[in-house]
């Protein structure tokens, strides 16, 4: 009897290791064309495993399996374009706006954990994964992935949309983030049915599958082929599914740009001042903070500010502060803006430079930090361009 639970026990274990469990379903996948097509014979086969998939959602390396995925079940790189995929956007999005995306989940291989959308605005990563004929290196792939993780499609940046904290995660831990997406408890509901989809309302080669449904906000950048990622990190297995479609964004800003710096590492403090409450002051939920920053610009060029926190964009280039320039001179060139934010708020922000055209550039790692102190009716922060 003990010889024939360890053997199941270890059916289990190689049945885990062989079948995936879900791939990007709208906008239509590389996976899902693969399918097809009748290249792919198991959609919901690529698989990065045995990697660190929980609780530091994006702490392992992807290797070969890169932003698209690749199924070594059928020995297919998503990360390259075939003849059935990868040539031209299967969707045109337009800037800002909020689309519906699904992915695909396999009725046997339901293991909860978090999943996002991702978009990387960096066009020349991006390229690696659009040329024909080409297969991009690993380096090239970690790239890419890093730059997607950058561009993460909130949850919260829709409005009204439900975004709810992994039950199987507890505060303190890196997966205790609702900017990603939840399936629930492993134990409880987990992915299957979330937005009450019958069974086979997408296709998967092993039991069947159901549909997952959310929506996200396209960002403010204009590309004429692009990708979106899916990244799905399971809670009770040591796998991330990763897959990709191809898109097209119009309406927005013309070109992308690197994200943040992914370093917990921070500059060193600005010049910072605070003012105690006085006569006819009262300190409230909200300090006016004042960002200034002393950066030569050209005509055209604009200033802003983003950073970790909702007031500040949530590191979103295209909801960044502008900044005035109306004390600007050629031996002071200020930008400066104030910004209402709730006492001891910490957080994490960079400064960006924004040409006539649209393009951003932004100014060198490490990230900045500040913590709005308490007790006070105004704060400011002075620094320069870096």
């Amino acid at each position: 009897m003990k010889y024939l639970t360890l053997l199941a026990a270890g059916a289990i274990s190689f049945a885990t290791s062989v079948y995936g469990h879900g791939y990007m379903y709208t906008p239509v996948s590389r996976s899902r064309l693969g399918s097809e097509a009748g290249i792919d014979t198991c959609p919901e086969c690529s698989i990065l495993e045995p990697v660190t998939a929980w609780p530091g959602l994006t702490e392992a390396p992807v290797g070969r399996s890169g932003p698209c995925g690749y199924n070594a079940r059928v020995s297919v790189d998503y990360n390259t374009p075939s003849a059935k995929w990868g040539n031209t956007p299967v969707i045109t999005y337009t800037a800002g706006s909020e689309v519906t995306v699904q992915w695909c989940l396999d009725h046997n291989g339901d293991h909860g954990g978090m999943y996002s959308y991702r978009i990387c605005q960096d066009q020349a990563l991006v390229d690696k994964l659009l040329t024909p004929g080409y297969i991009p290196t690993e380096a090239e792939k970690q790239a890419a992935e890093d730059c997607f993780e950058r561009g993460t499609l909130s949850c919260t940046d829709v409005n009204g949309q439900p975004c709810d904290y992994s039950p199987d995660c507890s505060p303190g831990q890196a997966c205790w983030r609702n900017d990603w997406f939840t399936c629930k408890a492993f134990n409880g509901a987990k992915c299957q049915g979330v937005d009450s989809s019958p069974l086979g309302s997408c296709y998967t080669s092993i039991a069947g599958g159901y549909t997952v449904t959310n929506k996200v906000k396209i960002p403010n950048i204009t590309s004429k082929h692009t990708l979106m990622s899916l990244r799905w990190n399971s809670f009770q297995t040591p796998q991330i599914y990763l897959s990709c479609a191809d898109i097209a964004i119009t309406g927005g800003s013309s070109g992308g740009s690197p994200a943040p710096s992914s370093s917990t590492s921070v500059a060193p403090p600005a010049t910072t001042t605070a003012s105690a409450p006085g006569a006819g002051c009262t300190a409230g939920a909200n300090v006016a903070v004042t960002f200034s920053q002393l950066v030569s610009t050209v005509y055209g060029e604009n200033i802003k500010v983003v950073g970790s926190i909702s007031q500040l964009g949530s590191w979103n280039p295209s909801s960044a502060v502008l900044l005035s320039a109306d004390k600007y001179t050629s031996s002071n060139p200020l930008w400066s803006t104030t910004i209402n934010i709730p006492a001891g708020t910490a957080f994490t922000y960079k400064f960006i430079k924004v040409s006539s055209s649209g393009a951003v550039t932004w100014e060198s790692d490490p990230n900045r930090s500040f913590t709005v102190p308490t007790g006070s009716c105004t704060a400011s922060v002075s620094s320069s361009w870096r």
